[in-house]
């Protein structure tokens, strides 16, 4: 099992390696993102304070998107269906591909909070170390629901389709416009089990350091959204889109 997981992870890692579209997408665009909203608030303050937030939001919605549609063209092309009549699990398919994903999404966010850190000049008064580990498994989130979704999805349409459902929501109920207190008590409920929010409360109190047990509690509640996500992937995943 591991075997074939990691021969999937490399022939996917292989593909992406020939394509810099893709690469510059997954790579370069969240660190544009966030430059783009540092600009925006120059002189201001407000950059300090939704920085950490950003470093959650844009590699999380790019790796969504990328992952979707990437694993969607594997079935729509017959790929998977080859693949799948070889001694390979759908299984090991959703994990081969979640971890070349994840090599990704930990470089991306090398490249991202580093931008922000000696670029933009975002202060972090927490753990480097920490904050680079919960970046990277907020990237890490956003590949798992997207290989969720690419289960669901017929076409490239479907995976857009899906973003109003699965994206749209957390980033509406995280704290990001409205802090979640201050929010109808069903959706500060709703707002609180959803994963971005936890993200998003973790980088916050990283960047603060003023990590504590709730910042522990928020690292094992995206970690079962991940498990969840992928689990659910594996096995809904059709063999091909007719």
């Amino acid at each position: 099992m591991v075997k074939r997981t990691a021969a999937t992870a490399a022939r996917v890692l292989t593909q992406i390696r020939h394509d810099p579209r893709t690469i510059a997408l997954m790579l370069v665009v969240p660190s544009l993102l966030i430059g783009l909203m540092a600009w925006i608030f120059t002189d201001t303050e407000v950059f300090q304070r939704i920085g950490p937030a950003m470093i959650a939001l844009f590699p999380f919605v790019v790796m969504f998107l990328v992952t979707s549609i990437a694993t969607l063209r594997e079935r729509r092309s017959g790929t998977l269906e080859r693949l799948l009549s070889m001694p390979l699990a759908k299984g090991e398919f959703i994990f081969g591909y979640a971890l070349a994903f994840t090599l990704v999404a930990v470089l991306q966010t090398v490249i991202a909070v580093s931008f922000a850190l000696l670029v933009l000049g975002l202060q972090i008064s927490g753990s480097l170390v920490l904050l680079f580990s919960v970046a990277a498994l907020d990237a890490l989130l956003g590949t798992s629901l997207g290989l969720m979704a690419s289960a669901f999805a017929r076409t490239e349409f479907q995976v857009v389709q899906f973003m109003p459902l699965l994206i749209f929501p957390q980033f509406l109920l995280s704290g990001l416009i409205l802090p979640r207190e201050q929010l109808p008590g069903t959706l500060e409920v709703i707002g609180d089990w959803l994963p971005l929010s936890h993200a998003i409360d973790a980088l916050g109190d990283v960047a603060a350091g003023t990590e504590d047990s709730g910042t522990w509690a928020s690292l094992l509640v995206i970690g079962a959204w991940i498990l969840g996500a992928l689990l659910v992937g594996s096995l809904t995943l059709r063999r091909r889109t007719p």
